[in-house]
């Protein structure tokens, strides 16, 4: 005699289902038997990680070129302001497409909140917003390079 959960299902069709979540990768499967019905749900899969939640030894997605080495760095960071670094590794963009204008240009005025740039990683564009209210003082990277994570992107004053 097999095992029964709660009456409905014996172990041994729950288990096979669970089995053909996994091995198929579906999100879920549902089996019903008159008034009977079972649910198993597999794992999520999130394709991207949140932002903020990216680890900074992270390789760039295939594909993608290896970034040159990094500009020399000024001496004592002589570039005084607000550093608005990448949050993810990818590619810097300065327009939401090549015939828009740029979201910001030296000397414009942002607020928190605002948009300033997108960084495309593994085909997904994610906008970057500013933490700061302030003017762009320095665009460190040109559209279109290569971007590590927490590397300066921008300075605001």
């Amino acid at each position: 005699m097999s095992e029964k959960i709660y009456g409905q299902f014996d172990l041994e069709t729950i288990e096979k289902l669970a089995d053909i979540v996994n091995d198929k990768e579906l999100s879920e499967i549902t089996l019903s038997d008159g008034d009977k019905t079972i649910t198993v749900k597999g794992k999520k899969f999130i394709p991207v990680p949140p932002m903020g939640q990216m680890m900074p030894n992270m390789a760039p997605p295939v594909g993608m070129p290896a970034p040159a080495a990094a500009p020399a760095a000024p001496a004592a960071n002589s570039t005084s302001g607000k550093q608005v670094k990448a949050p993810i590794v990818g590619t810097f963009y300065s327009a939401p497409s090549p015939e828009s204008k740029p979201f910001v240009s030296v000397g414009d005025k942002v607020k928190k909140g605002d948009v300033i740039f997108i960084i495309e990683s593994m085909k997904v564009m994610s906008e970057v917003t500013s933490e700061f209210d302030g003017t762009v003082k320095e665009i460190c990277v040109n559209n279109g390079d290569a971007v590590e994570f927490d590397q300066t992107v921008m300075i605001l004053d």
